[in-house]
């Protein structure tokens, strides 16, 4: 067998000359609905300090030829036996050639598949237990770069929550940026986004942090957008895709952004409809909130188009001007007032809309828009636009309760296609407005392979979790 051993023992030489040292994509693949991205293989240091090599094994030569056996038994899923042969190789060399972590990665890989294979809850414990104990040696062995502190929160967020808390969860992420900087593992940005919204908004982390990491989120999407090739690029566009939509949640917070970008995101809206009462105050009052000079000259020009188009009656301004001063919580306790006060339905469903409008685009809260688009509804018969405001509200939930991609977010359009429906069934004067939003979100359905690969049938009843929770039916894009 000698000569067998000294062609594996070439055969390796030749393959270790050939690869740039790499962190291989080993670990079990997240779904593609909770996996905003893929990790895109970094370089790993030219030492693996004082972890043994295939050097320092007794006998060099067969180490070598377990990890080729190993490996081609691991490509052709015969688990046993690539495990049995991936024992004998860690027990003396799990530093691998000393450039690569593969031993280290490959029984991650193992220990993942013997997880998904039992249904004990000690064995599992045991599974994760070894899981992270190999991240650990990975870490002593590669110390460099904050790869395993990512991966670790990685699996943390999607695969373990019950092994450790969102502040523990979002300080590993955090920790992974601080060391990586610029070089940042794609596949950190999306989980941490949604982290570090909900702990600013639970009073957990400071704002200056905020800002921090929201100028380097953003630095790392336009780079990688960039420099992307090939299937990477499909990755920055799933990251594009929900980041900066998530991150829009700091609209709410005065002063976080400036007013160049209120005049980028909403301006253009008022260019659109610039008699519309309705866009005039929306854009007016984030224009105000975004601290914008009333010397600006496109603020002038839609103020000026507010006061020859929109003057209110006297007993309502004290509320408008409250909206357009962004005293939200003032505007709305006064259209609430107004609303209980007035004996006409119409305007009293008016001004319950308008509620619903200021908790949708200022105070970006959609369970109560939502709350008071269906009192407005149901004080207004036969009026279509409080449910084409709750489409809306559905159509836009694809980053909040999802990646940004994948069934989690696509799933929301069945529930938004149900009310623009209802609205043109019940009022055919918004029919246009309907048709436009359903055509112009159908294309975000699932697929029919991804309701078949759920067990699920077309025309079966579904319902949307998220803050939605509601009964739909299934459709497909195809």
């Amino acid at each position: 067998m000698k000569w067998y051993s000294q062609l594996v023992f070439l055969a390796m030489l030749s393959y270790l000359m050939a690869c740039t040292p790499k962190i291989p994509q080993q670990t079990v693949a997240v779904p593609a609905e909770e996996m905003p991205a893929a990790a895109e293989p970094q370089p790993e240091p030219e030492s693996s300090g004082n972890c043994p090599r295939f050097s320092d094994a007794p006998n060099e030569d067969e180490v070598i030829e377990q990890y080729v056996l190993y490996r081609d038994f691991l490509k052709i899923e015969d688990w046993d036996q690539a495990y049995a042969y991936w024992q004998k190789v860690y027990a003396v060399a799990p530093a691998a050639d000393g450039q690569r972590n593969t031993v280290l990665a490959d029984g991650i890989r193992f220990y993942e598949h013997f997880l998904s294979k039992t249904s004990d809850p000690d064995q599992k414990n045991q599974w994760i237990d070894e899981i992270f104990r190999l991240y650990d040696q990975i870490a002593v062995c590669y110390p460099e770069g904050g790869y395993i502190q990512a991966r670790k929160a990685f699996d943390l967020y999607y695969k373990y929550k019950e092994r450790a808390d969102k502040r523990e969860i979002y300080d590993l992420f955090k920790a992974s940026m601080d060391i990586d900087g610029l070089k940042t593992n794609d596949f950190v940005i999306n989980p941490f986004t949604a982290l570090m919204i909900d702990l600013y908004f639970e009073d957990q982390i400071p704002v200056s942090e905020v800002k921090k990491y929201f100028e380097l989120i953003n630095i790392l999407i336009a780079n990688g957008l960039a420099d992307c090739e090939g299937t990477g690029c499909d990755r920055w566009e799933i990251i594009r895709e929900y980041a900066p939509a998530r991150l829009e949640a700091f609209e709410v917070v005065q002063g976080f952004f400036d007013c160049e970008y209120y005049m980028n995101k909403y301006y253009q809206e008022f260019l659109d409809a610039s008699t519309d009462c309705d866009v005039i105050r929306t854009v007016y009052s984030r224009l105000k909130w975004g601290g914008c000079p009333d010397t600006d000259e496109r603020f002038r020009a839609l103020i000026l188009s507010g006061n020859q188009n929109c003057v209110e009656e006297s007993d309502l301004e004290l509320a408008y001007q409250a909206l357009r001063d962004t005293r939200y919580t003032e505007a709305i306790n006064l259209f609430q007032k107004a609303a209980d006060e007035e004996t006409n339905t119409v305007k009293r469903a008016t001004y319950t809309l308008l509620i619903a409008k200021i908790y949708n685009a200022h105070l970006k809260d959609f369970s109560r828009a939502r709350q008071f688009a269906l009192q407005a509804a149901a004080l207004r018969e036969g009026w279509g636009e409080p449910y084409i405001l709750i489409g809306r509200l559905y159509a836009s939930s694809g980053p909040l309760c999802g990646p940004g991609r994948g069934w989690d977010s696509q799933v929301v359009v069945w529930p938004a296609i149900d009310m623009w429906s209802k609205a043109k069934s019940v009022d055919p004067s918004v029919a246009a407005e309907a048709n436009k939003w359903i055509n112009t979100y159908r294309k975000f359905m699932p697929t029919r392979e991804d309701v078949f690969i759920r067990n699920l049938k077309e025309g079966q009843s579904f319902r949307v979790g998220c803050w939605i929770q509601e009964n739909t039916i299934i459709r497909t894009v195809d």
